[in-house]
């Protein structure tokens, strides 16, 4: 059965019919070259050089082997016993070999460069402008039953618990923010139950969630100066639950996120889950967004009687102790551009020098600030 010694047995097919012809195979040295010789029943033997044979793999053959000559070989030759299947491998060297011509690398070229701007047009033109459109049409309670989800993931990912609850309660401390977040609020119609908590957290951060849901960090209070600082805070993040911006971006980094999961594998939905939470936390809204929050605020805290210029002390105040710096740290901070944004602020002031009824007393403040305790 060994091919150097006695011919093997084989099937060949031509390529042009569909007839199976049996054949004798064995290696010879032709020319200076290792080859294998074809001998059909009463016809001219074939020659196939060894070095340039190639392997087609089939998954339902058990054994043998299938084999062409050159990569566009449309020939086959069958050696149906492992032996023989066993002697070329070992003596043919390019049997796995795959040649791309560069018309098919160009091509290939072609064909990928075109399916990444695909995916960066779905990415970041076709998505951003159906999610403007979806956040819209969900009705309010679809949205509430999202943002109460989100806010359970987002409790997970902080560190939270059945057994460690972040959620800040101290009696005196919760009616301090009630009246912050009245006074605030005002008579602006938010088609939310509004909820506004504070979590056990040293974060300079404050984030909304679909659904009315806002969330202040212990960090937050602890870096204010002043109850003021925090009530323009607090006006920002009602800007975007009115505006639904928490549900374009939860649209958005859905179908982002889930066409990259289809992209790299992870069908399992994991990480989808990780990032969207870590995007809510980090809210990285668009730029006009941020600026239509920012604007909400100034008129809140205009119909309020407050001083915007405190909302610009708290931008100021951040960029002093974290500069533009991205990520978890404080999405307030990672926002680019904190001067213009002062400077905003500052010039949407109506109070100016004159007096003002503060948000909160001192006591009420000091309240607020231990509210974690």
């Amino acid at each position: 059965m060994m091919l150097q010694s006695a011919p093997a047995e084989g099937k060949y097919f031509d390529g042009k019919s569909a007839r199976q012809l049996p054949v004798g195979v064995f290696a010879d040295q032709r020319h200076g070259s290792q080859v294998l010789v074809i001998q059909p029943v009463n016809a001219a033997e074939i020659i196939w050089p060894l070095d340039e044979l190639r392997e087609v793999r089939e998954q339902a053959r058990g054994e043998g082997i299938v084999l062409k000559l050159g990569q566009e070989g449309i020939a086959r030759l069958i050696l149906v016993h492992d032996e023989a299947a066993e002697f070329v491998r070992a003596a043919a060297p390019n049997l796995g070999k795959v040649r791309v011509q560069k018309s098919k690398l160009r091509q290939l070229a072609v064909w990928s460069g075109g399916a990444v701007a695909s995916v960066l047009l779905i990415m970041f033109v076709i998505l951003p402008a159906l999610s403007n459109q979806l956040a819209t049409m969900i009705p309010v309670e679809r949205e509430a039953a999202i943002g109460q989800a989100a806010m359970t993931q987002i409790h997970t990912f902080l560190g939270g618990s059945e057994e460690k609850d972040l959620t800040c309660r101290n009696p005196d401390g919760l009616r301090a923010l009630q009246k912050m977040t009245r006074r605030i609020v005002g008579d602006t119609e938010i088609p939310y139950d509004l909820q506004v908590k504070v979590y056990k957290h040293k974060m300079i951060n404050a984030f909304a969630v679909p659904g009315g849901n806002v969330v202040l960090f212990e960090g937050l209070l602890d870096a204010a100066r002043s109850p003021e600082e925090v009530a323009g805070v607090l006006g920002h993040e009602v800007g975007h639950v009115v505006n639904r911006d928490p549900m374009r971006l939860t649209l958005r980094s859905a179908g982002s996120v889930g066409i990259l999961g289809m992209v790299f594998g992870d069908f399992a939905g994991g990480f989808m889950a990780l990032a969207l939470t870590e995007r809510l936390i980090s809210a990285q809204y668009a730029q006009d967004a941020e600026s239509g929050a920012d604007e909400f605020a100034h008129e809140l805290l205009a119909d309020a009687g407050l001083p915007a210029a405190s909302f610009a002390e708290f931008f100021v105040t951040l960029k002093d102790k974290h500069g533009d710096q991205k990520g978890l740290m404080s999405h307030l901070a990672s926002h680019p551009n904190l001067d213009g944004r002062a400077a905003a602020a500052v010039a949407a002031d109506v109070i100016g020098d004159a007096e003002y009824e503060p948000v909160l007393t001192p006591l009420e403040w000091r309240a607020l600030q231990k509210i974690c305790d």
